[in-house]
């Protein structure tokens, strides 16, 4: 498995309030997780962190080969939930870090399926048979009024609700998340990314900075550009492929 990864404090922000990880396991398997921490730069910073540190302690030591789909959604609903209430008793314990939170996106590459669980604004993509396809769906007040309807994709890019989620972990006591499968195949690529990355690159973007097989600079190419076009937030960008 190749993995790559890159954050960035972007160009307006003072601190990187994203955190991630990324690692092998018996079996040539790959995980990755990220977060995009909200509630002020301590806050933000220690949601994001803490939550990616407890997920990522769970996985490495829960993990065993030949686990059944059901099995890795349990790990990741465990996984997440442990860090969710770590990191809201910190936030009732400190009156500093009241209201902090931060969104997940976490994946585990198994053979040839991706296994995804989510919970915020931060995507998963594939980069698969020449085309991007976007495996997350935001939970986000823009997301909702474009379920409904009520506003267009090219509308919600510029609504001044599109940072506002609807879903964040340590926010409240119980967290609920997708959970996705999807194929993946060799020669695809795996994108895990913050909105620091959407927000300032389009898709097509993304598929003609990962299409010409020079995978080790994908990331880097992915989080120069989304500076170049504006660099309004902290990037992250984490990507797999056999």
């Amino acid at each position: 498995m190749k993995i790559v990864a890159k954050t960035d404090i972007g160009l307006q922000r003072e601190s990187n309030q994203d955190s991630y990880a990324a690692g092998e396991l018996p079996g040539s398997v790959a995980w990755a997780v990220v977060c995009d921490g909200m509630g002020g730069v301590a806050g933000g910073n220690f949601a994001s962190s803490t939550a990616v540190k407890v997920i990522s302690e769970r996985i490495t030591s829960s993990y065993r080969e030949g686990m059944s789909a059901s099995s890795i959604r349990n790990m990741f609903t465990s996984a997440i939930a442990a860090a969710n209430i770590s990191v809201y008793d910190m936030s009732k314990a400190n009156p500093e870090l009241t209201g902090m939170g931060t969104t997940v996106v976490v994946a585990i590459v198994v053979d040839n399926n991706v296994y995804i669980a989510h919970a915020g604004d931060s995507r998963a993509y594939i980069l698969s048979d020449g085309s991007l396809n976007q495996l997350t769906k935001d939970h986000s007040i823009v997301q909702e009024m474009i379920d409904h309807g009520t506003l267009t994709p090219d509308e919600a890019k510029i609504d001044p609700r599109k940072n506002i989620i609807t879903r964040a972990l340590g926010v409240d006591s119980e967290l609920r998340i997708d959970f996705d499968i999807a194929d993946i195949s060799e020669n695809d690529v795996l994108i895990l990314c913050t909105d620091g990355l959407t927000n300032f690159v389009e898709p097509n973007e993304i598929y003609e900075l990962t299409d010409d097989g020079k995978f080790y600079e994908y990331a880097e190419r992915l989080v120069a550009r989304a500076n170049s076009n504006g660099g309004g937030d902290n990037i992250t960008v984490v990507t797999v492929s056999y």
